[in-house]
């Protein structure tokens, strides 16, 4: 124990430096960070009005977008914050207990994020499958049960995390590599044994993101089976066109998220890049999917485009 920095033992603070390697162009790199943050808030808090005040809209698939949305505003508010003011005010230090309270609100989300992805691939595939039970099947109660389970399951699964790293006392450094904090980076600040951090984390990933790929796998493998029995090339067409949005948003964010999960366990990423990437694909997702749900649904073009001329109307 003599040989036991003692200001890392149970350590109260952690230092945060944002992008290793790139701490002179910290500060502007911040901006276009900032520019898809600020993207994101506001296509997915204008998803979080249009849908609720839409009745056209009052439909599952909606219903599930706009809970996405929800996830996707308390994203960018657990990242983006802290990661700005690094990059912009140099305010580094962050409490112990608050890295761990960003940990859980980062990697639950995440959980949450990949649960809806999964029920809004079951709900196109019932709508292709079987569209005749339909609604039947997607009723306000089931759609209400789905959503809890996603929640809960994503706090009850992470949640162990912060519990596991709580029990490490030593630390042979409280600099993490990193604009938050992740999992892995606050783990690899331990000077003991971190073998079970390590495959808990394991185990969480591959419970929440690996289960739900495998399932959205399969739906979609099932949904083009159904749509290449269909006859009519129109109706194989507009199946499709129900889909697309779906598979894009699908694909950008199991990529991404497996990439930063893998790379940061067995990769040998260059630590710029894998932050980078790692900070884009939980910031870059968020802007992307209103705009992708919304330039593939008249509705919502429609009263986005009502709100921006009414706003302007009121200004002249």
């Amino acid at each position: 124990m003599a040989c036991i920095n003692m200001s890392y033992l149970d350590p109260t603070t952690v230092t945060l430096i944002g992008i290793p390697g790139l701490e002179h162009v910290q500060f502007w790199t911040g901006f276009p960070f900032f520019v898809v943050c600020l993207v994101a808030l506001l296509g997915n808090i204008s998803l979080l009005i249009i849908i609720p005040t839409e009745r056209s809209l009052h439909q599952p698939m909606y219903i599930f977008l706009a809970v996405l949305a929800a996830i996707d505003v308390g994203l960018c508010g657990a990242i983006a914050p802290k990661m700005l003011a690094i990059f912009w005010f140099g305010s580094r230090s962050m409490a112990f207990g608050a890295c761990l309270a960003q940990l859980f609100f980062i990697h639950a989300l995440q959980g949450m994020e990949s649960g809806i992805l999964l029920a809004m691939a079951f709900d196109r595939y019932v709508a292709i499958c079987d569209p005749l039970r339909h609604t039947s099947i997607l009723t306000p109660f089931i759609l209400v049960t789905m959503v809890l389970v996603v929640a809960i399951r994503a706090m009850v699964l992470v949640g162990i995390l912060p519990v596991l790293i709580k029990r490490l006392h030593i630390f042979h450094s409280i600099v993490i590599a990193h604009s938050y904090c992740e999992h892995m980076a606050v783990v690899k600040l331990a000077a003991e044994d971190v073998q079970v951090n390590t495959t808990c984390g394991l185990f969480v990933g591959f419970a929440i993101l690996g289960f739900d790929m495998v399932f959205i796998l399969i739906s979609y493998m099932l949904i083009f089976q159904a749509v290449f029995r269909l006859h009519q090339k129109e109706a194989r067409l507009k199946a499709f066109n129900t889909c697309t949005a779906h598979i894009f948003v699908f694909l950008e964010f199991y990529i991404l998220a497996f990439f930063s999960f893998f790379s940061h366990r067995f990769g040998h990423v260059a630590p710029p890049t894998h932050i980078l990437l790692s900070t884009i694909y939980l910031l870059v997702p968020p802007a992307l999917n209103p705009i992708v749900y919304g330039v593939k649904n008249k509705v919502i073009r429609k009263r986005v485009a009502r709100i921006f001329f009414l706003n302007r109307h009121s200004q002249q």
